[in-house]
């Protein structure tokens, strides 16, 4: 299955990150006037940019640049989930919305973990 992935489009996590990040930016076009160039563009930089590190990274020829882009990615999707809690909190949505993005968030921080393994692994042969 890995060789019929050409480009990072055919990487289901970058799928995932792609979607969330659209996600993200439509639920935060909602926010008041304020936090819609405060929280909500924090917000959507951090979520757009998991899937676009991950986009600079792969099929780079050295592993270790690969590997780097994807540390990033996982920690930007770490701090998309704290602008998301933030927002929860100030009352931009309700509880409901923040467990599902977080529960896809964490599913795709999973594969990014796997993602990497599976490269180091790769290069240690």
């Amino acid at each position: 299955m890995q060789n019929s992935i050409q480009n990072v489009e055919d990487l289901e996590v970058y799928q995932k990150l792609f979607k969330l990040a659209l996600d993200v930016h439509e639920l935060t076009m909602s926010y008041s006037k304020f936090e819609l160039y405060e929280l909500g563009s924090q917000s959507r930089r951090a979520s757009n940019a998991a899937p676009a590190l991950l986009a600079e990274g792969f099929g780079n020829k050295h592993t270790n640049i690969y590997s780097e882009k994807i540390s990033q990615s996982l920690g930007e999707i770490k701090e998309t989930k704290h602008h998301l809690r933030m927002a929860c909190k100030k009352n931009y949505f309700n509880q409901a919305v923040l467990d599902d993005f977080i529960k896809r968030y964490d599913e795709c921080l999973r594969m990014l973990h796997g993602l990497d393994k599976s490269l180091r692994d790769k290069h240690r042969k």
